[in-house]
């Protein structure tokens, strides 16, 4: 999606300034930036204040606590976690949730599945948004061409409700194609937290168990770990494959075929227009993810595994070294 403005304005329109409320979940990331830049580029003007969880969902409350002062006129909200902790389930009676102020997610894997929406048609509700994370099946089979496989491995939060839903979806799809599936969770602390501890030997037990690919799911506790996950993986042989840009660029997978974090942000300020100078109504916008995707893949993993990517593979692939 390109930043040439393409939003005709009212005059009325180009006078007005929006005040647009952004929730995180673990700082600014480049969706964000891809929101921002799209909203200068169509000169549309924004008082935009930022706040972030801290990779904790229990601070979601506290963030959207004083909204009948600050009375935003659109809430941004990033990943599942966020958006459930501002809007809840579409079924939900709680009077706490955020029924009466639009709302427009990125970086939710699973709207629907996660109750965020009763459909990509229309959410029923104050909500819209972009998804990032390119259909399970299509990573199945992107695995599959560059390196076939019978038994996936999965390490996942079940605290995560995104990460559940993929993991259910890649069961039933993998079943479909006679391959197994190991999916581990990780372990809690104390207060019910996802932690690290043990996972080198979790991937030592999918190895011992046959795996031929360990996914990457977009799960933010995972993305947290990838310095102890994949330097692990790569050292037992098992090829890592990222549902996410992060996972590949920053997280050391082999191939990666992703949605762009800045594009994803671009694609969910579009709607966030449509909402605050067109007048439309959230559920009347569709939830949408990206036409196009990336593959990447790192030479320097693939070298080191000795698995090289198909070549036909190669004429539309980003390779990258790092």
């Amino acid at each position: 999606m390109g930043l040439a403005p393409v939003f005709a304005q009212t005059a009325a329109g180009k006078d007005k300034t929006y005040r647009i409320l952004m929730l995180t979940f673990r700082g600014e990331t480049d969706v964000e930036r891809g929101f921002r830049d799209f909203l200068s580029a169509n000169e549309i003007k924004t008082e935009i204040i930022t706040r972030d969880a801290g990779s904790d969902a229990q601070r979601i409350p506290s963030m959207i606590a004083d909204l009948d002062t600050l009375k935003p006129d659109l809430i941004y909200t990033w990943g599942t976690s966020v958006t459930l902790g501002v809007v809840g389930p579409y079924d939900s009676t709680d009077p706490h949730y955020v029924r009466d102020i639009p709302v427009v997610f990125a970086l939710v894997s699973a709207p629907v599945r996660s109750k965020i929406a009763q459909s990509f048609a229309s959410s029923g509700r104050n909500v819209t948004g972009a998804v990032h994370v390119v259909p399970t099946d299509v990573h199945m089979r992107a695995m599959q061409a560059y390196k076939p496989f019978t038994s996936l491995g999965i390490l996942y939060s079940p605290t995560e409700e995104n990460s559940r839903v993929i993991v259910e979806e890649t069961k039933a799809i993998c079943a479909k194609m006679g391959a197994s599936v190991e999916a581990m969770p990780f372990k809690l602390n104390e207060n019910g937290r996802p932690t690290g501890d043990g996972v080198e030997d979790m991937i030592r037990q999918m190895r011992e168990k046959g795996v031929n690919w360990l996914y990457l799911l977009p799960d933010t506790f995972l993305g947290s770990i990838y310095d102890r996950v994949t330097p692990t993986a790569l050292a037992l042989g098992i090829p890592t494959f990222a549902a996410a840009e992060r996972g590949v660029r920053e997280g050391g997978a082999l191939v990666g075929l992703v949605s762009r974090y800045y594009s994803v942000g671009q694609l969910a300020a579009a709607k966030a227009v449509e909402i605050l100078v067109q007048g439309k109504a959230p559920e009347t916008i569709p939830i949408e993810t990206l036409k196009r995707f990336s593959l990447i893949i790192n030479m320097r993993v693939a070298r080191t595994l000795q698995i090289y990517p198909p070549i036909t593979m190669l004429n539309y692939a980003e390779i990258v070294t790092s």
